[in-house]
């Protein structure tokens, strides 16, 4: 009987709640989401695009599987949004509609070469924002994006390599950021609670600044 009771009170007793998400964000948490998100409405097409009218087989082949995984990693970047209530994006931001429209406008070998040298820049450029966030995020939710988004974009970036059309020579140089108060483009400070906030506006212009570097001399690059 007392065993009996015994039972009847654990099965009575409530469940432990499960641990909560913090759902508070600083600047450089919706950096990544924002960069996460953006980078595949603009990449999925561009990959499709890829798929459809590479010049090459290599082109054709990298182009869907980039397509692919962005559809999977889009998919990730929606339920963490979700889980923390934040809004993303829901369309391309205009210089990545104007680089889906330079594709669509290119032919043959030209095609491949913008496509190439498009997303290998744009993917340099997010390669070190995510580490930045990875480093200093108190948000689970946020490393666990990190985390895949690391994965994702390294990945890519060999694709894109492995098409042989990658000048090195030619990318844009890494944007070192001021070594005081905005060191690793000022997201560890933020995160670290160290000084006065980083507000988004200025973790924006950061990250624009860099992308906008990397169009530049893609564009000059195409020129020759």
């Amino acid at each position: 009987m007392t065993g009996a009771l015994v039972v009847l009170g654990v099965l009575a007793a409530p469940a432990a709640a499960a641990p909560s998400v913090p759902t508070q964000l600083n600047a450089a948490d919706v950096a990544l989401l924002n960069g996460v998100r953006l980078a595949g409405l603009w990449e999925m097409p561009a990959g499709q695009m890829a798929a459809e009218k590479g010049d090459s087989a290599r082109v054709r082949e990298i182009g869907r599987e980039i397509a692919n995984q962005h559809v999977e990693l889009d998919e990730l970047v929606t339920v963490a949004a979700n889980r923390l209530g934040a809004t993303i994006p829901a369309d391309p931001t205009a210089q990545q509609q104007g680089w889906l429209k330079e594709m669509q406008n290119a032919k043959g070998v030209q095609f491949d070469l913008i496509f190439v040298a498009r997303l290998r820049a744009a993917h340099g450029k997010i390669f070190p924002v995510i580490g930045a966030v990875r480093s200093a995020t108190r948000n689970p939710v946020i490393r666990k994006l990190a985390d895949d988004a690391n994965r994702f974009v390294l990945n890519h970036m060999k694709l894109l390599e492995s098409t042989g059309l990658v000048e090195y020579g030619r990318l844009p140089p890494a944007a070192m950021p001021p070594a005081e108060d905005l060191s690793a483009m000022g997201l560890a400070s933020a995160n670290a609670g160290n000084g006065p906030p980083v507000s988004p506006l200025v973790l924006w212009s950061l990250l624009i600044g860099t992308l906008a570097l990397g169009g530049l001399a893609t564009f000059r690059l195409m020129r020759r």
